[in-house]
């Protein structure tokens, strides 16, 4: 599958709006049961990116969005600033083809420039290729809370990895590191 990979726009959200009502309907990444609307979508949209975080999407070269991804704040308190909690969505066609993988690889690389210092994945469902993707990409498990949603007429356990990014937790931040408004 031939694709490649960019910052995403506004243009954008359409496609994902449909990806995502996808996976609230038919999936467990996320423990949203009704999909939000294109308006509630465009909102998450420019919040995320009004504070300087990465969101980029996978096109292939018929112009298909394949799937999307992006970094946010994983907690709103100031020292949890320089950690951020990865999303990737998938369309259906594109699951299990390397897409995932090149979003989050891409993903990964945007925030170290940034100067985050650490990638939290909070992996919904337990989802076995969502886990395989992240280990993939040197994500250790850091935790799992059990039966924490209950969607599709069953409880679903969440699962937490993490990953260093750039120095880690190997050197203080610095003042040129990310400092984005926190809401």
């Amino acid at each position: 599958m031939s694709f490649v990979i960019r910052t995403a726009a506004l243009g954008d959200i359409a496609a994902f709006t449909e990806i995502y009502r996808e996976s609230v309907l038919n999936g467990v990444a996320s423990y949203e049961i009704d999909p939000p609307s294109l308006d509630e979508m465009e909102a998450r949209f420019k919040a995320i990116t009004g504070k300087g975080y990465p969101y980029i999407v996978a096109v292939e070269q018929t112009g298909l969005i394949l799937g999307y991804a992006y970094a946010s704040a994983f907690r709103t308190r100031p020292a949890y600033r320089w950690l951020v909690e990865d999303s990737v969505y998938l369309a259906p066609e594109a699951r299990g083809k390397g897409v995932g993988k090149a979003l989050l690889a891409e993903l990964i690389r945007r925030c170290t420039a940034l100067g985050f210092r650490q990638m939290v994945a909070v992996i919904g469902g337990a989802h076995p290729a969502s886990i395989a993707v992240h280990s993939a990409l040197g994500f250790a498990h850091s935790g799992r809370m059990t039966a924490t949603g209950f969607k599709h007429g069953r409880w679903l356990d969440t699962v937490f990895m993490q990953r260093a990014l750039g120095e880690g937790a190997q050197t203080e931040p610095s003042a040129t590191d990310f400092s984005g408004t926190m809401a």
